[in-house]
């Protein structure tokens, strides 16, 4: 049975089902421009997809194509900060399921821990941390809840995401990322203990959806856009102001990066 949700989209789309959904982070709104033949629905004219109040996340849908690859773009996000809820996206990542896509592409505007890994680098997220240590699978029945993470962040579409980086000269690092709860930024000691756990990246976004995304079946790819080194690493004050800033400087990078990954198609392999 077709969901309302999927029915409302396919009601206003007719440019056929989508094969990779994309979520874009903060500052990130300029990539749309890459979409030809763009359909664009508000979050508001879709049943069960959420109302967002984080500046830089204008809430709608795109559908159309890029590089050739039909796609669907998720042009903001839910943050667990905003209400608390982990499954805040739930009904957007189950319904780019449901009306076809089998690959998702995250973005986030991210802290970073690494010298190599500065403000306007683009990094490609090889596994997580949980430190909020919550699940939007929270409540979920049945054996398909128990999902395996373990290559959670594809290998296949990680190596995919490099061979695009170095035909489109984008210099991509790779790195682990923590989840933070947010809203507030992090001490300089939760950074000091994200280190010693491993983290090279962090934010207040992602992880729910990774987990969201395979528990609905979808392959994951994830990249996280560096807008500031992290709490006390750095020689300024945090802001979500200088996030947006940051993050509007990288996207061409972006932009770039994800033509080049959706015209090679090996995604689809």
């Amino acid at each position: 049975m077709t969901s309302a949700a999927a029915s409302a989209i396919f009601a206003r789309h007719s440019g056929g089902a989508p094969e990779v959904g994309i979520v874009l982070g903060s500052g990130l709104g300029d990539v749309e421009s890459l979409i030809a033949e763009p359909t664009r629905i508000s979050y508001a004219d879709i049943p069960g997809f959420p109302r967002l109040s984080v500046a830089g996340h204008t809430g709608h849908l795109v559908l159309g194509r890029v590089s050739g690859s039909r796609v669907a773009v998720l042009a903001g996000r839910a943050h667990y900060y905003e209400h608390g809820r982990t499954d805040a996206m739930k009904g957007p990542i189950s319904v780019l399921a449901e009306i076809g896509c089998k690959v998702l592409v995250l973005t986030n505007a991210a802290g970073s821990l690494r010298a190599e890994h500065g403000p306007g680098s683009v990094v490609a997220i090889s596994d997580h941390i949980n430190l909020v240590g919550q699940s939007p699978l929270f409540g979920e029945t049945g054996s398909a809840r128990f999902v395996d993470m373990t290559n959670a962040y594809d290998r296949d579409l990680r190596a995919a995401l490099r061979e695009a980086a170095r035909q489109s000269a984008v210099a991509l690092g790779e790195g682990v990322y923590m989840w933070f709860g947010g809203p507030q930024f992090e001490t300089p000691a939760e950074i000091r203990a994200a280190d010693r756990l491993g983290a090279d990246l962090v934010g207040m976004s992602t992880v729910p959806e990774v987990i969201l995304a395979r528990h609905a079946g979808l392959k994951v790819a994830a990249l996280s856009i560096v807008t500031n080194m992290a709490a006390g690493l750095g020689g300024q004050a945090l802001s979500h102001a200088q996030t947006l800033e940051a993050a509007t400087k990288a996207a061409a990078s972006v932009k770039r990066l994800l033509a080049q990954f959706l015209a090679d198609r090996a995604w689809a392999s």
